[in-house]
């Protein structure tokens, strides 16, 4: 599956992106505000286990984020806990290469994924998490359609404290206006 836009490509994950992702997980600028699996270190095997599993998963779509012009995996996103009975589904995105930081491909890839969601997957709801002290997530968030729902207190714990988490959705029916 491909997905495009002028700057990204994304694409199903793949057991050669192992390396890739084993680099991200050993740094932990790009996964403090990541899944918790990644607060535990991995062995490159684990990371390999896990990406043979991935595309097997029909409650999940998990895509890498390519660079149009290189073809270089820079990072993946996708939706999560996908359920067809409630139509609905949790949006996810890690950008591993840091040179790709704050350049708007949050933003850009939040709005392919959740287009795709909604239009090819049928879904009326696509929520989100984010850590309250990751401000650029939510603003790439907000700049792509999702509005603040409210607050989970203090429910995540990073660098020794727990921190607050904006839940953040957008539905099917205000997407239609957004896109």
């Amino acid at each position: 599956m491909f997905l495009v836009t002028n700057r990204v490509q994304l694409r199903s994950l793949d057991m050669s992106d192992a390396a890739e992702f084993y680099a991200w997980s050993c740094d932990r600028d790009v996964t403090q505000f990541s899944l918790s699996s990644y607060a535990y270190p991995q062995s490159q095997t684990d990371i390999s286990t896990w990406l043979s599993s991935i595309n097997d998963n029909s409650k999940c779509v998990s895509l890498g984020i390519c660079c149009a012009e290189s073809g270089k995996l820079i990072g993946y996103a996708g939706i999560a806990s996908i359920s067809t009975l409630n139509r609905s589904g949790e949006y996810f995105i890690l950008i591993g290469d840091k040179s790709y930081w704050g350049k708007g491909i949050g933003t850009e890839v939040t709005k392919v994924i959740s287009d795709y969601g909604f239009n090819t997957l049928g879904l009326h709801r696509i929520e989100l998490t984010a850590y309250a002290n990751n401000p650029s997530a939510i603003r790439a968030y907000e700049k792509a359609g999702y509005v603040h729902e409210g607050v989970k207190k203090q429910s995540g714990y990073r660098n020794g404290k727990f921190v607050d988490k904006v839940m953040m959705a957008v539905l099917a029916i205000d997407w239609q206006g957004i896109s």
